[in-house]
């Protein structure tokens, strides 16, 4: 099940926070409770995913961007992810979340967020993102500018460029693995 009310939280935490530019670091709290672990005691992965997207709503609500949704009647989804974990995290661990956006290109906008424990990076996640409107997809600059940004978006890092650019070459749909 989706945690609404954890999301409520993030969302409530943040109204007095102060705003924050697009491409700023947001760092948000969580807990690791029992319900979040898998089979083995750890952080289950796809949890971890609906974690990251907490702080993606805590860093939306910061930079003005739930505003604008909200008014505009725009919604966001996830286009793609490449994620890292490298350290277990249980029970009980409280979770230092980073998030920022990287930069975008004409369909999408890159965001890395990243998990800590005690000081250690538990996990990172790079994210291709958009926003969609009932027509549909829309350009990451129209979304930027209803934010206030103005000049050119930033350079992609070159590792997150190479992603993209792999991203790009992945056959879609799909190849069928099991008749080649």
């Amino acid at each position: 099940m989706y945690p609404v009310f954890r999301l409520a939280l993030q969302i409530w935490r943040q109204r007095r926070a102060p705003r924050m530019s697009l491409t700023d670091t947001h760092v948000s709290h969580h807990l690791c409770w029992p319900w979040d672990l898998d089979g083995f005691a750890e952080l289950n992965n796809g949890r971890t995913l609906t974690l990251y997207d907490l702080g993606r709503f805590g860093a939306g609500a910061r930079t003005g961007l739930m505003e604008v949704l909200r008014t505009r009647r725009w919604g966001l989804a996830v286009a793609g992810a490449s994620v890292r974990y490298r350290k277990r995290v249980t029970a009980f661990q409280r979770i230092e979340m980073r998030t920022r956006c990287v930069g975008w290109d004409a369909r999408f906008v890159y965001i890395l967020q990243s998990m800590w424990v005690k000081g250690v990076c538990t996990s990172e996640a790079l994210l291709r993102t958009a926003v969609t409107s009932p027509a549909g997809t829309l350009p990451p600059a129209q979304v930027v500018e209803a934010l206030g940004w103005r000049g050119a978006a930033p350079d992609l890092p070159g590792w997150v460029a190479a992603w993209v650019a792999a991203e790009a070459r992945r056959p879609w749909p799909p190849e069928d693995a099991l008749s080649v």
